[in-house]
Formats: C-alpha cells, sequence, structure tokens
C-alpha cells in the first residue's frame, strides 16, 4: 500500500512540475497570454466549440505531433533542405520549436484578427525562401505543393498524438477535427488543404514515392532529445516524448527512414507512463495557457453585446 500511494505521489509531483514547464514554453520570448486576451469578445479563426482547441489544449499532444509532423517534413528533400537551410533548427532548436508551436496556437486560439496579421507575415516570410536541394531539386516554400504537405502533416501529427496518447476519438470526429482545420490551411496558401483521414491517407500515399532517408532525420531527432527543454529530472520523460513522435509514424514509413530500431521504441512501460502524463495533462486548467486565456476572451463577447458587435466590426 505504502508502494502504490508513494507512486500516486510521485506521479502527481511529476505531472505538476510537467504542466508548468510546458505551459510556459508554450511562450517564446515577446509574447504572453495577453496576445490571446485582447480584443475582448473576438473570435478567433476556429469556434471555440472546434474538437482542434481540444486537441490543441493538451501540451503533451503538441509536443509529440509537432515532432511528428517535422519528421515527415524532413523526409520531403525540397521541405528539408528549406528548413535545415533557412530556419534555426539546428543552432537554436527549441526557440525554434517554440515559436512554432506559438504559431499553432494562434491560429487556433487567437483572436482572428492577430492570427491573420501572424499568417501574413509568415506568408511574407516564405515567400522569399527558395533554392536547390543537394540534389538539385529547385523548391520554393511558398509552393502549393509544400505547402500542403506541410499544413496536412501538422494537422496529422497532432491529431494522432492526441488518439495514441490522450483519448480515442471516432472516425467521424477525426474528419471533422481534418475539415474544420481546412480554412486556416488556405490562408496559409493551402488551394486543396485536407479534409478528411481518407484524404490525409491518399496525400500521404502520393509523397511516399517523394519521401527518403537523411542523415538530417536523425539529427533532428538527437537535437530535440538533448535541447534543454525539460529541467534534468524530466529528461527521461523528454527522451520518451520523442520516441512516442517516432511512433506515430507508420511502421513502414519507419522502416524506410531507418527509425525502426530499439532506439526509438517506447515499449509498453513507457506507452503506459506517457498515456498517464498526457491524460493528466488533458484536464489542465492553469489561467496563463492559451486555450484558457482565449476562453475567457471569446465569452466576453457574451457577457457583453458591446465587445461582440466590436469584434465583428
Amino acid at each position: 500500500m505504502i508502494h502504490f500511494s508513494f507512486l500516486s505521489s510521485t506521479r502527481a509531483t511529476l505531472v505538476e512540475r510537467l504542466q508548468r514547464r510546458l505551459a510556459a514554453l508554450m511562450y517564446p520570448p515577446g509574447t504572453g497570454p495577453e496576445d490571446f486576451a485582447q480584443p475582448a469578445g473576438e473570435p478567433a479563426l476556429l469556434a471555440a466549440d472546434a474538437l482542434t482547441w481540444r486537441v490543441f489544449a493538451n501540451p503533451l499532444a503538441m509536443f509529440v505531433g509537432g515532432v511528428t509532423a517535422v519528421l515527415l517534413e524532413l523526409a520531403e528533400p525540397r521541405v528539408r533542405t528549406g528548413v535545415w537551410e533557412h530556419t534555426a533548427f539546428r543552432t537554436e532548436p527549441l526557440a525554434r520549436m517554440r515559436r512554432t508551436g506559438h504559431a499553432a496556437l494562434m491560429t487556433a486560439y487567437g483572436p482572428r484578427s492577430r492570427a491573420e496579421a501572424m499568417i501574413a507575415r509568415i506568408n511574407a516570410a516564405h515567400a522569399r525562401i527558395c533554392g536547390r536541394t543537394p540534389g538539385g531539386q529547385p523548391y520554393a516554400a511558398s509552393d502549393v505543393e509544400l505547402l500542403t504537405w506541410v499544413h496536412a502533416t501538422a494537422a496529422h501529427g497532432f491529431l494522432q498524438a492526441y488518439v495514441r496518447y490522450v483519448r480515442p476519438l471516432s472516425g467521424p470526429e477525426r474528419d471533422a477535427y481534418y475539415a474544420e482545420n481546412a480554412a486556416p490551411a488556405r490562408l496559409y496558401g493551402v488551394l486543396e488543404p485536407v479534409c478528411s483521414e481518407r484524404e490525409f491517407e491518399a496525400l500521404l500515399q502520393a509523397m511516399r514515392p517523394r519521401l527518403e532517408p537523411s542523415a538530417i532525420v536523425l539529427e533532428f531527432l538527437d537535437i530535440v532529445r538533448r535541447m534543454p527543454l525539460l529541467p534534468l529530472p524530466l529528461r527521461g520523460v523528454q527522451r520518451m516524448l520523442v520516441a512516442a513522435a517516432v511512433q506515430n509514424l507508420p511502421a513502414e514509413l519507419r522502416a524506410h527512414l531507418g527509425l525502426g530500431g530499439r532506439a526509438w521504441r517506447l515499449g509498453a512501460a513507457g506507452t503506459w507512463l506517457l498515456r498517464r502524463l498526457a491524460r493528466a495533462t488533458d484536464d489542465l486548467s492553469l489561467p496563463t495557457l492559451p486555450a484558457v486565456v482565449a476562453r475567457r476572451r471569446v465569452a466576453a463577447s457574451a457577457a457583453s453585446p458591446d465587445a461582440g458587435s466590436a469584434a465583428q466590426s
């Protein structure tokens, strides 16, 4: 009895430390909860009852799913070259991941005006990125095919992590998740967004001949395992999160990318612990979380008709 009481107490402490650390990581320098708080009453690009609000509120699913998405992106040589040569993943991986995560959260939870302005800035930056891969293939970050792949893999990664490690979702729920993310994807320049799980699987099959193993994929994983994401006592959990991201990939694709080895297996015990941590963080109510701040902002329109009218004008 003492043994199980000790385990319960230890897990509770672990969850609390993990919650607070992951919540802090959601805000890169120069950002803060106020980004999601004002203007009062202004809606987001996605409705507050959207399934995406539920999925994105879980920080473990966001981290695991984000790493899964990057693995899929780096497997495509044109995306890989653009990311590796034009971003700070190598030199400042944590800062880069924090900015990317914040952009995803702003797209889901941010006031519509702020989210649209952010997306316009990102699109302008993408318009300047182009070049050739080491194999001679031309690429441009604004290429519609590549934009479609990047946004589809991000949506898939977050959803797959939530379903695998947090809570199961039905087929119609998963399709609804993809469909509700189509409108924001179009703002990023995607002409034909993935709108269902079946459409994502079709896109994955179409892109499969282009996906290839690369030393950069392994370098990225090594960087993410070693970067100071979590304090030292939680570094074991960080390695588990990275392994979980690899496990999110289809088994055949893991093998193709050279990620089928024991080093990337989570194992039954690791899966058990990660699921319990992920489910515990699914009920976060920390007042600084973007989802919590955004709900307060949106609720202001119901509390004040004037605020709601101003948000729509």
